[in-house]
């Protein structure tokens, strides 16, 4: 399928998904938010897809919001006087979703929410949407060329896209605070200071280190890989380890039935595991949050 905004390209189980506008330096639309969470809830139930890197086309990841749109910029409908009761009761409302509900933020929660493992290559400019869609992310690289910038502050509006969950998690309240508190935009080796990146390379070395990354995640049971991915995210905001606990249990007993044998036989008779599980298939319990 085609996007007006995106380009796809899978290969060896590895989704490439390239932010394509680079005319506008792959800056953010509404029509954007819908094409990504169009791809990530597709990905999600795609058996020939195990891991997604995200990158963008040309010189920017993703400069920030289009700004150059007539009316409400976020696409929001100003004739609406939203509560945090519509937020409780109605938050799948057409209205509520089309006309309040951050772009940002619906687009985030399908990364969330995705069974695949998503791997930022940041490899220029990602400023407001373009730095805190990559929060949800599980692993970000940076090109020396890279720049990333928390810059709501600065133009009178607050953080979006959950950064404010995402972002502390990642680099610690203090520094979270102090990036978008000031809006400075960060050189990749302040991100890599601040936890935020995994490292930063050559701009011609930076996809081929994250599908170095990628190619790892793939060999591996990718019903194993989804559960592992939720149970991190989801566990570590719980309140007691025993939460931990129930869901590890069940993770534990199911995957043990199919692909844990196979990891067992493959490991006693040592040779490379061949995983038949689909994380299309997932077990009865999943998602256990819902």
């Amino acid at each position: 399928m085609s996007y007006s905004t995106l380009s796809l390209a899978v290969k060896d189980y590895i989704l490439t998904l390239t932010l394509n506008r680079p005319e506008a330096l792959n800056s953010f639309t509404v029509e954007m938010a819908n094409e990504l969470i169009e791809v990530f809830n597709k990905a999600s139930e795609d058996d020939t897809i195990r891991v997604i890197v995200v990158t963008g086309a040309g010189r920017a990841f993703c400069a920030g919001m289009d700004l150059s749109v007539p009316g409400n910029v976020f696409g929001l409908n100003e004739d609406l006087a939203p509560t945090m009761d519509d937020m409780n009761n109605r938050l799948d409302d057409p209205e509520i979703i089309a006309g309040v509900r951050d772009t940002g933020g619906r687009v985030v929660l399908a990364i969330y929410d995705c069974k695949k493992p998503v791997i930022a290559a940041i490899n220029g400019a990602a400023v407001g949407i373009g730095a805190t869609m990559t929060c949800a992310m599980d692993i970000r690289l940076a090109s020396e060329y890279a720049r990333i910038g928390f810059v709501f502050n600065k133009i009178g509006i607050t953080p979006e896209a959950c950064s404010t969950w995402f972002l502390p998690r990642i680099v610690g309240i203090s520094t979270a605070l102090e990036w978008v508190y000031s809006g400075e935009i960060l050189k990749p080796e302040a991100a890599l200071a601040g936890g935020y990146v995994k490292g930063v390379y050559p701009a011609g070395e930076l996809l081929e280190e994250a599908y170095k990354i990628a190619r790892k995640i793939a060999k591996y049971s990718p019903v194993a890989i989804t559960l592992t991915r939720q149970m991190m995210y989801r566990n570590a905001a719980q309140d007691h380890p025993i939460e931990a606990h129930k869901v590890d249990s069940l993770a534990i007993y199911y995957a043990s039935l199919k692909d844990g044998k196979e990891g067992v036989k493959s490991f006693l008779e040592k040779r490379a595991p061949e995983f038949t599980a689909k994380s299309s298939e997932m077990p009865d319990f999943y998602p256990w949050w819902k």
